[in-house]
C-alpha cells in the first residue's frame, strides 16, 4: 500500500449521536485517524468514544451552522468533513467553495444528485424517468388517485430512518396523517424481503456494492442482518446509482417482492447504519472511503466480501454520569465567512 494511503487524517464526522456517525466514528479510529466527532445533542453517544475529540455544534437548520463549522474545521485543522446525518447534508453542499479554500475535503456528488436523494419525491420521478422500479408515489394532492384496497406508506419527503412513517390501508386514514407529517409523501407499500446495499463510488463513477439482507428491523434499523449476493439486486442497485450520479459512501434500500421482482426504496448520499456488517464481512468501506475521500484511488479488489456472514445489534448502556462533568459546550457562532 502507498505510504500516503498511511497517513492519519483529522476528520470531522457529523451526527455522532446517530448509527451511521456513531458507527463511522469507531471505523475510522480504528484506522488511526482523529475524528472531531460533531453533535448538536451534547450528549450524543459518538462524544464518549475514546479518542475523540468532541464537538457541539449547531442544528443543521441554525443559521449559524455554516460560519460555526467553517471556524471549527480551521481552528482544529480538520482535513475532511463526512457528514453521518441527512440534515447536515443541504448546509454541506452549500459550504463547498469555503470547504475548498480552507483546504478541507468533502466527497458528495453534485448539488443536484444530493438533492434529488434527500428529496423522496424527487427520487421517485428519477428513477421513474429511467425505468426503475420503484414503489408508486402521490402526493397529498393525489391521494384521490390511489387505487382501492392499495396499503401506503406515509412518511416525510425529507428526513432520516423510521422518524414519522405510517402504515395505513385506506385513503381516509392517508388523507389525516398528510395533516400531520411534516412535508408528507403517500408511497404504496411494498411487502417482501428488505435489503441495504452500502456502496462506494469512485470518481470515475465505478460501484463497488455489498448486500445485505435486513431480516429484522427496529424502528428503521436493522437489528439483525446478513450479506447475501444476487445478480439481480445488484444491477439495480448499481443503475440507481448511475441515474442519480451517486459519488463517494452512499447506501441504497429497496425490496425482493414476494414475486421475485427487485424494487428501490431510497438512496441516501452518506454510510449506512448497518455498515459494519459489510466490514465484517471483509470489504474495506470505510479504508477505501478515506482513499476517494482524499483523492487517492480506490481499490476495488478490497471492497468484496463474504455472503452469508451475520450482525446483530441491541441497545446497551455506553455510560452512566454528571452532565457537568462532560465540559461540553455548544461551539460559539462566527462571524459568516
Amino acid at each position: 500500500m502507498p505510504a500516503d494511503q498511511l497517513i492519519p487524517r483529522r476528520i470531522l464526522v457529523t451526527g455522532v449521536g446517530a448509527n451511521p456517525g456513531f458507527g463511522l466514528t469507531r471505523s475510522l479510529t480504528r484506522l488511526g485517524h482523529t475524528v472531531v466527532a460533531a453533535d448538536a445533542n451534547p450528549l450524543a453517544p459518538g462524544f464518549l468514544l475514546p479518542d475523540v475529540v468532541p464537538q457541539v455544534i449547531p442544528l443543521a437548520t441554525d443559521p449559524g451552522y455554516p460560519s460555526v463549522m467553517a471556524k471549527l474545521c480551521r481552528d482544529l485543522a480538520v482535513d475532511a468533513v463526512v457528514a453521518g446525518i441527512e440534515n447536515d447534508l443541504p448546509p454541506l453542499v452549500d459550504m463547498l467553495p469555503q470547504l475548498d479554500v480552507d483546504g478541507v475535503r468533502l466527497w458528495l456528488p453534485d448539488a443536484e444528485s444530493v438533492r434529488s436523494c434527500i428529496d423522496k419525491a424527487a427520487f421517485h420521478q428519477v428513477l421513474a424517468e429511467h425505468g426503475i422500479a420503484t414503489p408508486r408515489t402521490w402526493r397529498p394532492e393525489e391521494i384521490g388517485q390511489v387505487p382501492d384496497g392499495t396499503g401506503l406508506v406515509v412518511k416525510p419527503r425529507r428526513g432520516h430512518g423510521a422518524q414519522n412513517v405510517h402504515f395505513v390501508d385506506r385513503r381516509e386514514h392517508a388523507r389525516v396523517l398528510c395533516e400531520l407529517v411534516p412535508e408528507p409523501l403517500v408511497q404504496e407499500r411494498v411487502y417482501g424481503g428488505e435489503f441495504t446495499a452500502d456502496c462506494l463510488v469512485d470518481r470515475a463513477g465505478r460501484a463497488s456494492v455489498i448486500l445485505r439482507r435486513r431480516d429484522l428491523v427496529k424502528a428503521g434499523l436493522a437489528a439483525v442482518s446478513t450479506t447475501f449476493d444476487d445478480d439481480a439486486v445488484r444491477d439495480l442497485v448499481v443503475r440507481t446509482l448511475s441515474a442519480v450520479r451517486a459519488r463517494g459512501v452512499c447506501c441504497v434500500q429497496g425490496f425482493i417482492c414476494d414475486d421475485g421482482t427487485v424494487t428501490i426504496t431510497e438512496l441516501n448520499v452518506r454510510i449506512a447504519g448497518g455498515f459494519p456488517l459489510a466490514e465484517a464481512a471483509g470489504a474495506d468501506l470505510v479504508g477505501q472511503m478515506v482513499n476517494g475521500l482524499f483523492g487517492l484511488p480506490v481499490d476495488h479488489d478490497r471492497l468484496t466480501y463474504r455472503t452469508g456472514v451475520f450482525l446483530t445489534n441491541y441497545v446497551e448502556t455506553l455510560a452512566v454520569g454528571d452532565v457537568a462533568e462532560l465540559g461540553l459546550t455548544a461551539a460559539a457562532k462566527g462571524e459568516p465567512s
